[in-house]
């Protein structure tokens, strides 16, 4: 089968965004590929090896390819992308240089070959992200293995950004939360969090595929039990202004805005989440423009005293984040970082 392959030259500031607008120009799968130059500052802690560079691309730019079926006019979709890929300036995002073009390609030519540079990744002291065809044997009773299959929908797990949610979340959980993971995308800090210790998790993405592609991941992990995925966004879970016709609207009407009935005001029992609001800890890893818009939702989810991870963050976004965590009335706990891209964590007062 044939593809027509759309390559965008651009930033890895940028990435997430255009990864976006490809899907939304109806693209069946996104790749990304950062810089992999030895020049490139790496993080060797847990004993990755970098022996050679793994391709040419210079710091700090990004190659992004998005597939679009045979019979779909590349024209239109170039129209459509090219105009809002130069938006992004506008919101103080930069795009660099953005060069567009496109070519055809056999599946076999993407679909498959970028399984051979995907490996086990040792992302923490005690976590390690294992493809499901790639052999590896634990480094000791400790190690933890993430098992997943991305597909081409999302990426493999090794972004800077997702290794530092794994992290904080390794450094957060003692045992026994119930845990809201955001945005879940593959279901990976979902997997993670339980096996760190969490005791359930609601993972939630508003797109179906992204939905399906986290059931599929919990199941190889055998994690069915203690992981629910739910196809919403918070505000939908929490049945806030804006979503009061939702099934959760009737299902907490204590998390609404404004709602003061004490004796209403305790959390249900589980009614099919997999967890009880408000709960113990909340991980997010989107968007830094997408973050700010419902931080007060988060701040309504948790427990006094609870936890808030956040990622997704590029480096000139972190004023940003801060100020809408504060401004909800969250007190900044620690910021990591990891090459250009920020992890905030955030305490309930």
């Amino acid at each position: 089968m044939l593809w027509h392959e759309l390559t965008v030259h651009t930033t890895e500031e940028a990435q997430e965004m255009i990864s976006n607008l490809l899907y939304e120009a109806g693209a069946g799968g996104v790749s990304i590929e950062e810089s992999g130059t030895l020049s490139k500052i790496r993080d060797t802690r847990y004993g990755e090896l970098y022996d050679e560079p793994l391709n040419d691309i210079p710091i700090g730019e990004a190659v992004i390819k998005g597939y679009y079926a045979e019979t779909v006019s590349m024209d239109d979709v170039i129209s459509e992308v090219a105009p809002r890929v130069e938006e992004l300036r506008e919101f103080g995002i930069d795009p660099g240089k953005a060069l567009i073009s496109w070519k055809t390609v056999d599946e076999d030519e993407w679909a498959h070959a970028w399984k051979a540079y995907f490996k086990p990744l040792r992302v923490s002291e005690r976590l390690t992200i294992k493809p499901t065809w790639e052999e590896y044997t634990p480094a000791g009773p400790g190690e933890k293995i993430i098992e997943i299959d991305p597909g081409m929908a999302f990426g493999t797990g090794t972004h800077p950004t997702t290794a530092l949610c794994l992290r904080a979340l390794e450094k957060r959980i003692s045992g026994g939360e119930e845990v809201i993971d955001v945005g879940t995308g593959s279901g990976i800090l979902a997997v993670g969090a339980v096996l760190l210790g969490a005791k359930s998790v609601l993972a939630l993405d508003l797109d179906p595929v992204a939905v399906e592609s986290a059931r599929e991941n919990v199941l190889l992990n055998r994690l069915q039990e203690s992981v629910t995925v739910k196809e919403s966004d918070l505000l939908s879970l929490l049945g806030g202004e804006g979503a009061a016709d939702t099934a959760a609207a009737d299902m907490w009407p204590a998390a609404r805005p404004g709602y003061t009935n004490a004796q209403e005001a305790e959390a249900p029992a589980n009614t099919g989440l997999g967890v009880t609001l408000p709960v113990k800890l909340i991980v997010a890893n989107i968007l830094a423009e997408i973050l700010v818009l419902f931080t007060d939702d988060v701040f309504r989810a948790l427990q006094p005293g609870g936890i808030y991870i956040t990622s997704g963050i590029y480096k000139d976004k972190e004023g940003l984040v801060t100020q809408a965590l504060e401004a909800s009335g969250f007190e900044i706990m620690e910021i990591t970082r990891e090459e250009d891209w920020v992890a905030i964590t955030a305490g309930k007062r």
